[in-house]
């Protein structure tokens, strides 16, 4: 399955936000711990990502969706940047997601270079991500040259409510 990779703008955030909040769902459904409990509905999870207009508006947060042939959003990755004076050359990725029907045929791991690009573009040198411990996507980061740096036990609940333990990542750009 071929997926075209393109940034979002703010406006456009609005029209796909339906869209994202399936793919959101998608990921809670099955497991993933990325900050929604299994309960949560799909206007609450549009509405969500409605709250990201502001922060894709001016730039400090980058969004791009990966889309099938029919428009269908597959996957999902943030680039959130540090506007501090102290901590520009720093950004978090954040929400990579990719539908359960896309997985293996390597979208993460294009969305994880997508973002990693855009970081190197915007004058990035080092990127932090975190996620739970034990899930597939350690593996996606590891194998992309990413370095663990600590574990904080109980951090963040699963979808059923039960606290699992959080892995943080690191990445530098230098070179």
């Amino acid at each position: 399955m071929t997926a075209l990779i393109s940034p979002l703008t703010a406006d456009a955030l609005h029209t796909h936000a339906e869209a994202l909040a399936d793919l959101l769902l998608d990921a809670v459904a099955d497991g993933a711990s990325v900050g929604f409990l299994a309960d949560t509905g799909r206007d609450e999870a549009a509405a969500w990502w409605r709250t990201l207009h502001p922060s894709v508006a001016d730039g400090s947060r980058l969004l791009w969706v990966a889309s099938d042939a029919d428009g269908r959003v597959l996957g999902t990755v943030a680039l959130v940047r540090e506007v501090r004076a102290n901590g520009r050359h720093r950004a978090e990725v954040s929400k990579l997601l990719v539908h359960r029907d896309a997985r293996g045929a390597g979208l993460g791991r294009r969305l994880l270079t997508t973002v990693e690009q855009a970081a190197r573009d915007t004058g990035a040198t080092l990127l932090l991500l975190d996620t739970q411990t034990g899930s597939a996507a350690e593996h996606l980061y590891r194998s992309a040259g990413w370095t663990s740096f600590g574990t904080v036990p109980g951090h963040a609940a699963t979808p059923d409510g039960v606290l699992a333990d959080t892995t943080y990542y690191y990445k530098q750009l230098i070179g």
